[in-house]
């Protein structure tokens, strides 16, 4: 008898220690398991995603299982498999193609997994949520920003993001449909950089050896701002270009303090991913939640800046 009191002291004492030590986002039993498919976590901007969403998961009590597409639609396309395999109660994707996830999409919706999406849309199959910017008017205000800085007169430069993503057609298409309107603004190059950093600057270079007078540059976001930024500095010509950018990213803030770049368009990467995992959950609780959800997004410059950098 005393050697069985020991072992169950030792088992109850073992079950603790576990209860201790168990990991803050492992849910009870009794709690939710959600998939969240990621387009990439080399990008500052959706690696702060990333952490909105494991916050809020944690807040909630919701096992979170993560995943890294690595920009690659096929790698994304194993990952949701390799997901839904893991008896989800929910999937969150963030695309790396709007195109290519829907048969990702479709794969969920088979199963009776209900899917929602964020920052980029799925053009196919069943989302009950999508939550992201209004990316044209991101694009809008880029624009409006070198007409009015150059006063509607200017050769400027659009470096464009992933062109199979909802989100770099309609920023695109926004910077265009204010361009247009203004007859002073000509384009002179317009190129796509993938949203990543080190193809923007070897993109920037070209364009600066093929255009000896460039008055603005819109990179449709930060990353690829930052590397068109450091193309410009290496050549000489950061005094002549204004450069504007999209999503907020604390180096770019710092850039702005500096001097070095005058315009960000602000949209925060933290509260996008906190806000689909409510989402998520109010309907996996019964709720009704809305179909689409636009976040709010404004321009950054040296007048406002310091406010952002406060608050963060």
């Amino acid at each position: 008898m005393k050697n069985i009191k020991k072992i169950i002291v030792r088992v109850v004492s073992f079950a603790l220690l576990l209860s201790v030590l168990m990991p803050a986002n492992v849910h009870a039993q009794d709690g939710y398991k959600i998939g969240l498919s990621m387009n990439t976590q080399t990008n500052p901007f959706f690696v702060s995603v990333t952490e909105g969403v494991q916050d809020a998961a944690k807040e909630l009590g919701i096992e979170l299982i993560v995943t890294d597409a690595q920009n690659d639609p096929q790698i994304q396309l194993k990952d949701i498999e390799n997901l839904l395999s893991q008896d989800l109660d929910a999937l969150i994707i963030d695309p790396t193609d709007s195109d290519a996830i829907i048969s990702g999409v479709e794969a969920a919706n088979d199963l009776d997994v209900p899917v929602f999406t964020m920052d980029r849309v799925s053009n196919g199959g069943e989302v009950v949520s999508h939550i992201g910017y209004d990316a044209i008017k991101s694009g809008n205000l880029a624009a409006q920003f070198l007409v009015d800085s150059l006063d509607g007169e200017g050769k400027i430069v659009e470096i464009q993001g992933i062109m199979g993503t909802n989100v770099a057609q309609d920023r695109s298409k926004g910077f265009n449909d204010i361009i247009s309107e203004n007859p002073g603004m000509e384009i002179v190059s317009q190129q796509v950089a993938n949203f990543d950093r080190a193809e923007a600057m070897t993109v920037m270079e070209n364009i600066l050896q093929a255009n000896p007078e460039i008055d603005g540059v819109y990179a449709a976001n930060d990353e690829m701002l930052l590397g068109a930024l450091e193309a410009i500095e290496a050549a000489g010509r950061l005094d002549d270009i204004i450069i504007i950018g999209c999503d907020g990213l604390d180096e770019t803030l710092e850039g702005i303090i500096e001097g070095k770049i005058e315009a960000t368009i602000a949209e925060f990467p933290y509260v996008l991913g906190q806000s689909i995992l409510k989402v998520a959950h109010s309907y996996l609780e019964g709720e009704t939640v809305e179909e689409n959800t636009i976040l709010d997004n404004e321009l950054i410059t040296a007048e406002n800046v310091n406010d952002f950098v406060s608050a963060e």
